[in-house]
């Protein structure tokens, strides 16, 4: 249709022109007119003629994919300890205060929430290069939540001040967080652990090793030797030479109250000859003075 309109348009100008001229041809004035007036009737509308057609998809893209620079999708929700954990931004103090909840231990050890007990977590510093490790919380940690509060604990403070450390830079806990007598009715209060309960504690342990990742580690006693090791030995047999847990270098020494109760200087040379060893492991000098507790007076 639009090259017929076209030709006619050339037509008519073509004849136009020659009429103007003075070329007499068939076609009258009459003829032209009536062409001219055809022509303009059966021109379709301008308008009309260019409107460009569009026919839309018969499925309409979603917002979200049609125009992602203006509209997220939803995100998903991060918990965050999830967030802090990814970001590496969480510290080794917020962890183990994590830890430290009572939510934390009684996913550990659910048959204390029947119970009425005191958790004894841990004190000291969340990045010690020493984690001192005990059997189970005296019956004076119980009430505190500290473990080493009585006698015992002040002796430790003396051997951690000695070997050059101040006490809140090291890290003391005992492997079963809670007394005995919790954990089974019926016994007597100043019953020991055993092996069995003691390294039912260890997964709390491992975490709690896992967060502050100490360069060493000192069992206190032949008890947190039996939870760490699965067997039981004399501490005589144990002390003075490296043993290993979870790939970390473990020394063994007396129970600061086997001091209390032995206050003979050779029984301190063995404990301070052990943690001797532990200041060499760290690679830390050892001072004449240091090498000299203990020792007979010349």
């Amino acid at each position: 249709m639009n090259s017929f309109l076209s030709a006619l348009d050339v037509v008519h100008a073509a004849l136009r022109s020659l009429h103007e001229q003075g070329v007499e041809l068939r076609a009258s004035s009459a003829s032209l007119a009536r062409l001219a007036d055809g022509l303009a009737k059966a021109a379709p509308a301008q308008p009309e003629a260019r409107r460009p057609v569009w026919n839309p998809p018969v499925e309409t893209p979603q917002v979200s994919e049609s125009i992602p620079a203006l509209v997220e999708a939803p995100r998903a929700v991060v918990a965050p300890e999830k967030r802090a954990n990814n970001s590496g931004a969480e510290s080794s103090e917020a962890r183990l205060a994590a830890l430290h909840e009572p939510a934390a231990i009684l996913a550990f050890c659910p048959s204390l929430a029947s119970k009425p007990a005191q958790i004894v977590f841990g004190l000291g510093s969340a990045e010690a290069e020493i984690m001192f490790i005990g059997d189970v919380p005296g019956c004076e940690e119980d009430p505190a939540g500290e473990p080493f509060g009585r006698l015992d604990g002040v002796l430790l403070n003396k051997i951690i001040e000695t070997m050059g450390f101040p006490r809140a830079k090291v890290y003391i806990t005992t492997l079963i967080k809670c007394r005995p007598e919790r954990l089974a009715d019926g016994e007597p209060d100043s019953r020991k652990p055993s092996t069995g309960e003691l390294q039912a504690a260890l997964p709390f342990l491992r975490q709690q090793i896992e967060i502050i990742q100490p360069r060493v580690l000192v069992a206190l006693g032949a008890g947190a030797m039996a939870g760490l090791l699965g067997e039981s030995q004399p501490m005589a047999k144990l002390r003075g030479r490296w043993h290993e847990f979870e790939g970390l270098p473990l020394m063994a020494t007396y129970h600061p109250t086997y001091l209390v109760r032995n206050q003979a200087l050779s029984e301190k040379r063995k404990v301070w000859e052990d943690m001797l060893l532990v200041i060499e492991k760290l690679g830390r000098p050892v001072s004449a003075k240091q090498q000299g507790y203990f020792l007979p007076k010349a």
